[in-house]
């Protein structure tokens, strides 16, 4: 008796372990982030409040960015990076991180600006 054939589209052979592991953070990630400190002013959106800062990592969806005094989860902000004297809207996704150097906050671009930064992100490998 010939032995049964596998069934069309069944899977044969051995699992590839590197297929099959759930992916990392850096992974997921929707955009590559880079390390580099960029000078920043942020504005608080309608406040007068202007803070100077720098970033801490940059991608094409926002940035951390690090200023004197916290800012809240929810608040809208107006980045300007010094050097281009480009602005972009964003929004602060989490609550503020603490540093030495200041009050951690990530910003969410409203829309995605990859030429926002004038840096060359590397590829997305996945």
């Amino acid at each position: 008796m010939k032995p049964a054939s596998p069934q069309k589209g069944a899977h044969v052979g051995p699992v590839r372990p590197g297929l099959t592991r759930p992916l990392t953070a850096e992974e997921r990630r929707r955009a590559q982030r880079v390390l580099v400190r960029v000078a920043v002013k942020v504005h608080v959106t309608g406040k007068p409040l202007i803070m100077d800062g720098f970033t801490h990592t940059v991608s094409a969806n926002g940035a951390l960015i690090v200023v004197p005094e916290p800012l809240a989860q929810g608040t809208k902000v107006t980045i300007e990076n010094v050097k281009s004297q480009k602005t972009i809207e964003g929004t602060v996704v989490r609550p503020p991180q603490f540093s030495p150097d200041g009050s951690m906050i990530p910003v969410e671009f409203g829309a995605v600006a990859p030429n926002f930064w004038n840096i060359f992100f590397p590829p997305v490998v996945n």
